[in-house]
């Protein structure tokens, strides 16, 4: 990936806590919806520390060096800058220049792409075999954004709704911070932290939980540098990342995960476990993860049925099973914060109804700005996985889509959904047999 400037938005929250006036510190004072006991926990070994400090300028809004993208990471509470980022009117000229100031310094990025569809991107999706209503909310959710949605049943890997079929099966993209997901996990599989041990950063400490709710940059590279490279490949690889997802879906492309961590000058393994810098991610692919993490670490195969025989004849297709049940509640709690305060908090402006945890990402490369937010929700008649991606320029962002994805929730409650499907799984319960009262 090349080089661009260091996007403002992206960067608040790396800043040193010391001074508690700045964005950063307000952004991680912000209120605290989720309760939940804490506990003492050691710090985690800093022996990497210089590493950290060395790429502390990076996060903090100074140029960046050679062949990073412009990462937004670490994001920050909304701000009227923040708001300034997200304008709700339709600015098509493909090129933008942002402007960003920091200190003394100023700097530019410029986005040649277009954040909104030009023509009908859906026309050539093969919807026969898809849930007409879950695929309506979804096409109306993403509206003229030029974006993928794809929507899976976690509980078998049957792929609900692909929006944009192109986009979704097409090579993929830099993951940007929906990459911290899987070294959170990797990093609680191996017993470096819980969720509650405090990491020693640049500066100030944190814990999982905040450093998933708001992103944070320095936290995961900080991850990634004591897990090293070879760990960190080996739990992608097992979490899906390298391979494909889907099982014999036509036109499917390949996301791919290095096998060679980048060089020292442009960040190494702490770049990649930040924001995934040099892999390359599909929505399938982080799609099947998401949906391993909300069934309780199944991996399966994604399955688009192409007809309504081929619904018939569904039967799910297990990769394999992960050992992550006992940390799922761990990378949960930071998910959760994500969408009630941190940096997806934008979904709860049109959804409250049920629980949603997510991850968003924000990047950019030669001009394109990439949006992730993948997630899963929580219900009783079960889960729903989504994965939004959206390209573009500067209205594309991942609380755009974490907003576009309550939006779509919005969508499936306002038509009924869950309770027609309750009412579905009902009617399929076999009845029972009437006895007398002994």
């Amino acid at each position: 990936m090349k080089l661009s400037r260091i996007w403002a938005f992206g960067l608040a929250t790396a800043l040193p806590l010391a001074g508690l006036g700045t964005v950063g510190a307000a952004a991680l004072d912000a209120p605290h919806t989720l309760h939940r006991a804490r506990t003492a926990e050691p710090h985690l070994a800093d022996s990497h520390r210089r590493h950290a400090a060395a790429h502390a300028a990076t996060h903090a809004g100074t140029t960046a060096t050679k062949a990073a993208p412009a990462h937004l990471g670490a994001k920050a509470a909304p701000s009227a800058q923040a708001a300034r980022l997200t304008p709700r009117g339709r600015a098509r000229a493909g090129a933008r220049r942002v402007a960003l100031t920091t200190g003394r310094h100023h700097y530019y990025e410029r986005f040649t792409a277009s954040s909104f569809a030009s023509g009908d991107i859906f026309a050539g999706d093969v919807t026969a075999g898809e849930d007409p209503v879950v695929r309506q909310a979804a096409i109306d959710a993403l509206g003229d954004m030029n974006g993928t949605a794809v929507v899976i049943d976690p509980s078998n890997g049957r792929i609900l709704a692909m929006v944009n079929q192109k986009l979704a099966l097409s090579p993929g993209a830099e993951p940007c911070s929906t990459i911290k997901i899987t070294v959170a996990m990797a990093a609680l599989s191996e017993g470096l932290v819980t969720r509650d041990t405090m990491v020693r950063l640049d500066g100030f400490r944190m814990n999982m939980t905040d450093a998933l709710a708001h992103s944070n940059n320095l936290y995961f590279e900080e991850l990634g540098r004591e897990l090293g490279f070879e760990r960190v490949r080996h739990y992608a690889n097992q979490f899906g990342l390298g391979e494909l997802a889907g099982y014999n879906i036509e036109g499917e492309q390949l996301g791919v995960y290095p096998d060679q961590e980048l060089p020292a000058t442009e960040g190494g393994v702490g770049r990649m476990c930040s924001f995934g810098q040099g892999v390359s991610l599909t929505p399938l692919q982080l799609g099947a993860y998401v949906a391993a993490l909300a069934n309780g670490g199944t991996l399966y195969y994604l399955q688009h049925p192409t007809t309504p025989d081929d619904i018939a004849a569904f039967q799910p297709r297990v990769k394999r099973t992960l050992d992550i049940a006992r940390y799922i509640p761990d990378l949960q709690d930071g998910m959760a914060g994500a969408v009630e305060y941190g940096t997806a908090r934008r979904l709860r402006a049109s959804f409250h109804e049920l629980p949603v945890f997510g991850k968003t990402g924000t990047c950019s490369d030669n001009g394109t700005r990439f949006g992730w937010f993948a997630s899963y929700s929580d219900s009783p008649q079960g889960s729903l996985v989504t994965v939004f991606f959206l390209e573009g320029g500067r209205p594309t962002f991942g609380p755009r889509a974490a907003e576009l994805t309550g939006e779509f929730y919005k969508n499936l409650w306002d038509r009924n959904y869950f309770a027609e499907k309750a009412q579905t799984a009902e009617a399929a319960q076999p009845a029972l047999v009437q006895g007398t009262d002994k």
